[in-house]
């Protein structure tokens, strides 16, 4: 059956939580990817330098890939270089409605320093030492929307990605209690939305755009939804969550 909302086929772990669950946990990486803390390893590029050739390539990752990786041209990264990326995480909250299942994203304050305004999942930096990438994907939706930890079921993590300002995220996926009653915090988001995930899993929503940064052309993923813009590393980590269930 043709779903004319999205345009695609309608797929059997999109009908409800219960699903999705089974699906999701024979597809995503059941544990963090370990080399995200290893100064040693890298990965190679994420999706916002798509088509953009680098000086320099990566170590293949054990278990899950790279987001954009070409598998076939890698080399060592020097440690230096490697440790100066910053390790983050990333709750991609997933939650059922009436209507389906749906993804929470957030807009950032204006007022933050960087990135302001643009659409993201809630998460931050980990705090090594202190915290995994669970625990900080937990610890910063408790701070950013007001989602109680006993509210979110882990399902499995997606791959590692690498964006143009430092960081190196860890993407967390879970089920979100329906029930639970979000708040964004004011000074750090300005907006808390849902976006069908049947939308954002069909690719002929998964845009490519392209603009000029620091003297070079980068490529990113782009998934325009109604007024909201979705781009750049928050798309990047949604095509890479649409290639895990679809096994791309």
């Amino acid at each position: 059956m043709t779903n004319e909302k999205t345009g695609d086929m309608e797929r059997a772990w999109f009908a409800d939580t219960s699903a999705l669950r089974t699906h999701a946990l024979a597809r995503l990486a059941p544990g963090e990817v370990r080399e995200l803390y290893d100064g040693a390893l890298i990965p190679e590029r994420g999706d916002h330098q798509l088509g953009l050739a680098l000086s320099r390539g990566a170590v293949v990752l054990a278990g899950p890939r790279a987001v954009g990786q070409d598998a076939r041209a890698h080399g060592p990264v020097r440690p230096e270089e490697a440790a100066h990326w910053r390790p983050a995480a990333v709750l991609v909250a997933i939650v059922e409605r009436a209507g389906g299942l749906n993804v929470i994203l957030t807009v950032r304050s204006e007022a933050l320093p960087s990135h302001a305004g643009q659409i993201a999942f809630p998460g931050g930096k980990i705090d090594l030492g202190r915290e995994d990438a669970l625990g900080a994907a937990l610890r910063e939706a408790e701070e950013e929307i007001a989602l109680p930890r006993e509210g979110v079921e882990p399902l499995g993590y997606l791959d590692c990605y690498q964006t143009g300002s430092g960081f190196r995220i860890q993407p967390v996926v879970a089920l979100v209690d329906p029930e639970a009653e979000l708040m964004p915090h004011p000074r750090e988001v300005a907006d808390v939305f849902e976006v069908p995930l049947a939308f954002l899993m069909n690719a002929r929503n998964h845009r490519m755009h392209s603009a000029i940064w620091r003297g070079a052309r980068r490529n990113y993923y782009a998934m325009p939804y109604g007024e909201r813009y979705i781009w750049g590393a928050t798309a990047g980590i949604l095509r890479n969550l649409h290639e895990r269930l679809e096994g791309v």
